[in-house]
Formats: C-alpha cells, sequence, structure tokens
C-alpha cells in the first residue's frame, strides 16, 4: 500500500496563540474592535495583548461607539483596565510589534480600512499597523485582515490578491445570519468567535451550525 505523507498541520499542529496584536483602522465597524478585545482580554489562554488604533480607528470610534480621545481608549472598550494589554500610538514604529525578534503569535486587523490593505499588500509600513503586519508577513505569522467595504472595486480585489499571496488571511467583516441573532452586538460577537477559532482560539459558547 502506498503512504501519502500527511498534512503539515497533522505533523506539526498549530498551537494556542498567547501573545495577540489587535489593530483597529478607519473603516466602519468599531463594534467588531470591541468584541474581539473583549473576548480576548477575557481569554485565559492569552497573556499579552497589543493593541493599536490608527487616528482614522478613533474619529470612528467617537461616531459609532461616543468614545472619544486616544488615552485609555483600551480600558474604555472594556470598561475595565487589563494587565495583559499594552496600548501603542500608531506613530510609535519602535514599539515591539514593529520588529521580528519580538514573538507575536498572530495579529487580526478589524476592522481593516482599503487603505490599511493598500499599504500592507503593498509594503509600504507607514505606521506601527503596516509594520507590525509587514513583520508577520516575513516572519511567517498569522495575519488576519477582516476588510470592511463594498462594493469592491479593481484596486481592492488586486490588493487582496496581493496580500493573500504574500500570507495573509483575507476575512471579510460579513455577519452571519443563520444563527438568527438578535442584535447588533450578537451579529459582531459571533463574526469575531470565527475570527479566533480561525487562528487556534475557538470560544466557549460560540455558535456552531447544527443541520437538521
Amino acid at each position: 500500500m502506498r503512504r501519502y505523507p500527511l498534512p503539515s498541520a497533522i505533523i506539526n499542529p498549530v498551537t494556542e496563540p498567547t501573545n495577540i496584536t489587535l489593530a483597529v483602522t478607519g473603516a466602519s465597524g468599531s463594534i467588531y474592535a470591541a468584541e474581539i478585545l473583549r473576548a480576548v482580554a477575557a481569554d485565559p489562554r492569552v497573556t499579552k495583548i497589543n493593541f493599536v488604533a490608527s487616528d482614522s480607528a478613533l474619529r470612528v470610534f467617537a461616531e459609532e461607539l461616543h468614545l472619544s480621545g486616544r488615552n485609555d481608549l483600551a480600558e474604555k472598550l472594556l470598561g475595565a483596565p487589563s494587565p495583559k494589554l499594552q496600548q501603542h500610538a500608531e506613530t510609535d514604529i519602535a514599539a515591539n510589534i514593529a520588529s521580528g525578534s519580538y514573538p507575536t503569535d498572530a495579529m487580526i486587523i478589524l476592522p481593516c480600512s482599503m487603505g490599511t490593505l493598500a499599504s500592507i499588500a503593498n509594503g509600504l509600513a507607514q505606521n506601527l499597523i503596516h509594520r507590525a503586519a509587514d513583520v508577520c508577513l516575513k516572519e511567517n505569522r498569522p495575519l488576519i485582515l477582516c476588510i470592511r467595504e463594498t462594493p469592491f472595486n479593481r484596486i481592492h480585489i488586486r490588493n487582496m490578491q496581493l496580500a493573500s499571496d504574500a500570507g495573509a488571511t483575507i476575512f471579510p467583516a460579513i455577519p452571519t445570519l443563520y444563527n438568527h441573532p438578535q442584535s447588533t452586538q450578537e451579529m459582531a460577537r459571533n463574526f469575531v468567535n470565527r475570527v479566533l477559532a480561525h487562528i487556534g482560539l475557538p470560544q466557549p459558547n460560540a455558535y456552531q451550525w447544527q443541520p437538521d
């Protein structure tokens, strides 16, 4: 009988990420950012969260969640301080996550604007978010780009292809309806659960499709 090699995922199982980078950019969808930050802050498997919000994201937070200012933004979203959380300014290119020697396990940009996608896809590390994403790509670490735009033009589609070819996962911020969400928060939470499951952090009580 001919023996076929096992898939690499079986030979080298993915370990649970414990050091997560979360970035928020200027696309609509602040509720997603709030939900994923709360989820990883509450997850005992995660011991470190590096959080970065762009200047444009701050404007969206003010418009959608009525939160203003950069200072203590993450704590405002969580409702309390978290010892595992470190917040960075997008201009701080000397931050830990800007270096490949810093052991980040995964990076999630949620929501990810088309401008951020373009910079990452074309290697334009103009701020800390772009640089941290570039580091993930060059170090072969998971990079999840939760893009938020509609409709897509040809430039958007081309940039998604470039980022995907470089190793990023394109994970559009598209909510599910088959779980019959009763609120926008529930809709956002289910999407966040899917994102976290994708990087090896399945969440308790996450909805799973069960066909009749």
